[in-house]
């Protein structure tokens, strides 16, 4: 009986994960490891000539290319159009999809920021930007989702944003 109710129990837990969407090999990391993970990929940057930026809340920053005009601030209402990537390079979301997959006519979204607050990275590292320019944002899990899983996000993973800023509307 008792190895009967083991089996169960380990077909309900492969069920759970695979419903989940959680690769096999995925890895849930400790809050040590998503540091060492994210040293490896500024240093990896770094060797490849990138000037790195921080923002003063941490979000880390390359500007791809520069815009023209006043930068984003709370209250703004902004079209951006953006790619987010895991370290490893894998996409796990993008502006190009609605949330139950079906494809954007133009790959833009338009949101007020901070409007309700989106992630803390992501409205922290949105006013760096101003109009025309792009942007790879390199958020920290502690100013994203931390140490839960969101979606198909695992706990500790730091989260990179390829980030297009089309427009600004100021806030009245």
């Amino acid at each position: 009986m008792k190895l009967f109710r083991n089996i169960i129990m380990g077909m309900a837990a492969v069920i759970a994960v695979s419903c989940l969407g959680i690769e096999e090999d995925e890895k849930v990391y400790t809050a040590a490891e998503e540091i060492l993970r994210r040293e490896a990929y500024l240093d990896s940057l770094v060797a490849r000539d990138y000037d790195i930026d921080t923002t003063d809340l941490g979000v880390y920053y390359v500007t791809v290319e520069e815009g023209e005009g006043e930068f984003a601030k709370s209250g703004d209402t902004l079209t951006v159009g953006y790619t987010g990537y895991f370290i490893d390079g894998r996409k796990f979301d993008s502006s190009n999809y609605y949330p139950d997959g079906e494809m954007h006519t133009d790959g833009k979204m338009t949101f007020v920021l901070e409007n309700p607050s989106m992630l803390k990275g992501w409205d922290d590292g949105l006013k760096v930007m101003n109009k025309g320019s792009r942007v790879q944002l390199i958020v920290p899990s502690e100013l994203a989702y931390k140490d839960m899983w969101y979606g198909n996000i695992p706990p500790y993973h730091t989260l990179i944003f390829m980030i297009e800023l089309y427009d600004i509307k100021p806030s009245s």
